[in-house]
């Protein structure tokens, strides 16, 4: 089974602390001894939230990232978005280099059905998440 990937929990970190600090620039080590984490992969990440318009970085003395916009205006799920790029429930993969069996009715039918179940699934997962500002988050951390 592939593992999980931890970019969105520690985004979501990320930009909690940023908008804990709001205002204030935070390095990226600074970013790192707060989450945990390696300052280059927190580097990777705070690119991947700029491009999504959701950091931006202030070069300098005094820079490092902050918000690019109130936390209000920031959904989880836009965070998601930014930051996640493989579907909840991946698509079966070929074992041993074997198709599979082209006539069999499972094997026709099945992606369909599970295909249904994951979309509708996947779905709900984003609308809950849609449904959750970064604001809110920091009010219930605070």
């Amino acid at each position: 089974m592939a593992q999980a990937s931890t970019r969105f929990a520690l985004s979501v970190h990320i930009l909690t602390l940023l908008a804990r600090h709001r205002g204030e620039a935070l390095t990226s080590a600074r970013i790192a001894e707060s989450a945990g984490a390696n300052p280059a992969f927190i580097r990777r990440i705070l690119c991947d939230l700029a491009r999504a318009g959701l950091t931006e970085g202030r070069l300098g003395k005094g820079g490092g990232a902050v918000l690019a916009r109130g936390p209000k205006r920031i959904s989880l799920m836009d965070i998601y978005r930014a930051v996640e790029r493989e579907s909840l429930v991946p698509a079966p993969k070929e074992q041993s280099g074997k198709k599979p069996d082209a006539g069999s009715d499972l094997s026709q039918k099945l992606p369909r059905v599970l295909g249904g179940a994951v979309d509708e699934a996947e779905a709900a997962f984003f609308a809950a998440l849609d449904g959750v500002s970064l604001k809110q988050v920091l009010k219930a951390v605070a």
